[in-house]
């Protein structure tokens, strides 16, 4: 015969009444909770997919102190990106942001920042987008990506960003 120590019938019993109580056919009771019922449409139908815009961010695009003229090595880029814009007009809209380092006033860094959005802007209208899928705004040093005070913060903040809103739907 085998031996069952105390801890392992205790054990059992426990799962047997667990399990007995788990069985059970009763109703809960309506405690007058009614969920909301939501009128059915398209767009809630499972076989249909609504498109949801998704903001996308490309790869800044640098500038050097107090510049708005593109470099020559962010013109590949560019022209990558203008050549993708064009091929993918369901993508929507592109917004350029302009942002500069913390020197300087807030209004010339507003300046300057629309100065290098702009820069962007026509480069990309010369690559074939159209100008009417293109939207500028300048944040100055606003919204720096890195926070710091010498050279190597501040070359990170003389930027354009490009924003794409791309439709889920689109993107699958």
């Amino acid at each position: 015969m085998f031996s069952i120590n105390r801890y392992t019938r205790v054990a059992a019993f426990a799962a047997i009444f667990l399990s007995v109580g788990c069985t059970s056919t009763s109703p809960t009771p309506d405690l007058g909770a009614q969920e909301e019922r939501k009128p059915t449409t398209e767009a809630s139908k499972p076989d249909v997919v609504a498109p949801r815009p998704v903001s996308v961010s490309l790869d800044p695009v640098y500038f050097d102190t107090d510049q708005a003229v593109l470099r020559l090595a962010t013109l590949d880029l560019l022209k990558g990106y203008a050549k993708s814009i064009i091929e993918h007009p369901e993508w929507g809209m592109v917004t350029i942001e302009g942002h500069c380092d913390e020197r300087g006033s807030d209004e010339y860094n507003h300046k300057l920042g629309r100065r290098r959005a702009a820069a962007v802007e026509r480069y990309l209208v010369e690559m074939g987008v159209p100008p009417e899928r293109i939207s500028t705004r300048t944040f100055g040093s606003d919204r720096p990506a890195v926070v710091g005070h010498d050279e190597s913060a501040w070359r990170h903040n003389r930027r354009s960003e490009l924003q794409l809103e791309v439709s889920l739907s689109a993107s699958l």
